[in-house]
């Protein structure tokens, strides 16, 4: 029982953790699950225990499973499941399990038939990402790109961003994204030479 007990104490500061890393606030995420600001808060405090009711949204919300908010133990089971996400018209598969530090995606962009006009964006962060298959237009401030399969990029968010497909093929690209100043690191030749 003192197992769980400690367990359950863990996911305050876990949910608060995965809120403040999507930049929300107690009302946006009320907002977004239904559940009462106060609540949040006294879950992400640990003055309330979590229960399922009250885990299901966020986990929804946040885009992680039940066993990550809750860091429960494995099961042996070495199967990766992965659960692929639907947005604005992408698929986005989250790659890392564990919040916090570096995070990977595989993202699967639907190929158009004419070029678009990207609307750029900006945030917090630092963004590595690698085309596997098809062409990649990726749009920096002024500079118009297009990467094909095998070929990388590396920017930091905070310059003027956006990223398609550059044909009508769809293109699959590995994302890997860092708060601000964390970057991925390349070794040009093996160490020693």
């Amino acid at each position: 029982m003192e197992e769980l007990d400690e367990t359950l104490a863990a996911v305050g500061p876990r949910l608060r953790a995965l809120r403040r890393r999507r930049d929300l606030t107690l009302t946006e995420l009320a907002a977004s699950t239904g559940v009462a600001i106060s609540t949040l808060s006294r879950l992400e405090s640990g003055e309330r225990r979590p229960t399922l009711e009250l885990l299901l949204p966020l986990a929804q919300v946040y885009g992680v499973t039940l066993d990550e908010l809750v860091d429960a133990p494995p099961t042996g089971d070495p199967r990766i499941h992965l659960r692929p996400m639907q947005a604005h018209g992408m698929t986005m598969v989250p790659l890392t399990r564990r919040p916090g530090g570096i995070q990977a995606y595989k993202f699967v962009l639907p190929g158009v038939a004419q070029p678009q006009q990207p609307e750029l964006k900006t945030h917090e962060g630092y963004d590595w990402v690698y085309v596997l298959n098809g062409n990649l237009r990726l749009v920096l401030a002024e500079h118009d790109l297009v990467l094909g399969a095998g070929e990388a990029a590396e920017f930091d968010t905070r310059t003027p961003h956006w990223f398609g497909a550059a044909d009508d093929k769809p293109v699959e690209i590995l994302s890997l994204f860092g708060k601000q100043g964390e970057r991925a690191h390349l070794r040009a030749r093996p160490a020693g030479d």
